[in-house]
């Protein structure tokens, strides 16, 4: 009995695993592959025209990318400059006043999308913000301060506050004790924190189609544009490259897990 369960459970994890690399393995012949048509089963010719472009800083693609790497950075830094003290005040409420103010945190997220953007949209261009790279840095951090907040009020919930009473008991000043004691204690946090941030950013599109106007083009923006104007390969293109912070993020994750076991035993 328990070699059926092992081979099932062999068996269905090698269905998850083909069924998370099939779709980018599709993408990645489609990113290279041209003139690719039903029934066809494979490109009738290969080329790298798109990759070549991208690498080399050339066409729509790789401005977008810079602008969705400097709007990611930026809501992720931004996040946890915010959220930090959040986190860490309603980490210490308790009650109902700790989940009344963590509701109120997450209400941006629990909205709806289109509500919120909406509001967002006429309170940007009411400020002349709307079309501009500043308005969709502050949108993209709406909904990237609400996640990290509770991600901090977590953090802050395991946090040990008598390391720092017991710097402030020795002569160090508040500042002091912020910059020397709790940062370097926070480090991690902060690191995932802004990852968080940074991948709640990258891959938002309806924030900035609204905020946005258009006039500024990330990549997803783009890669939704040339889907729509059939231009499949240099789609698929784009697609891979918005991939990559999601995986990177992931084996960060797995590798910071793994040490944790290690650190454990």
């Amino acid at each position: 009995m328990s070699s059926v369960l092992r081979a099932g459970r062999t068996a269905g994890l090698l269905c998850l695993g083909l069924s998370a690399l099939l779709p980018m393995l599709l993408l990645a012949i489609w990113s290279v592959g041209d003139s690719w048509f039903y029934p066809a089963l494979w490109p009738s010719r290969l080329t790298a025209e798109s990759w070549r472009a991208l690498l080399s800083g050339e066409g729509r693609l790789w401005a977008a990318a810079v602008t969705s790497m400097l709007l990611a950075a930026g809501t992720g830094a931004m996040a946890c400059i915010v959220a930090l003290p959040v986190g860490r005040a309603l980490a210490r409420l308790d009650g109902w006043r700790r989940h009344l103010g963590a509701a109120l945190t997450f209400l941006p997220v629990a909205a709806p999308p289109v509500a919120l953007a909406t509001g967002l949209q006429f309170s940007f261009l009411s400020l002349g913000l709307g079309g501009r790279p500043i308005g969709v840095l502050l949108a993209h951090a709406v909904p990237a301060v609400a996640y990290v907040s509770l991600y901090f009020t977590g953090v802050f919930a395991g946090f040990d506050a008598r390391v720092e009473e017991e710097a402030r008991s020795l002569g160090a000043s508040a500042g002091q004790t912020f910059w020397f004691i709790t940062l370097p204690l926070l480090r991690r946090p902060l690191a995932e924190g802004f990852a968080l941030g940074f991948l709640i950013s990258w891959s938002q599109m309806p924030l900035t189609l609204l905020i946005g106007g258009g006039a500024v083009r990330t990549l997803p923006i783009e890669v939704f544009a040339f889907v729509e104007a059939g231009q499949d390969r240099i789609a698929a293109t784009g697609a891979l490259v918005l991939l990559v912070p999601a995986l990177v993020a992931l084996a960060a994750a797995r590798l910071a897990a793994s040490r944790t076991e290690v650190a454990a035993v």
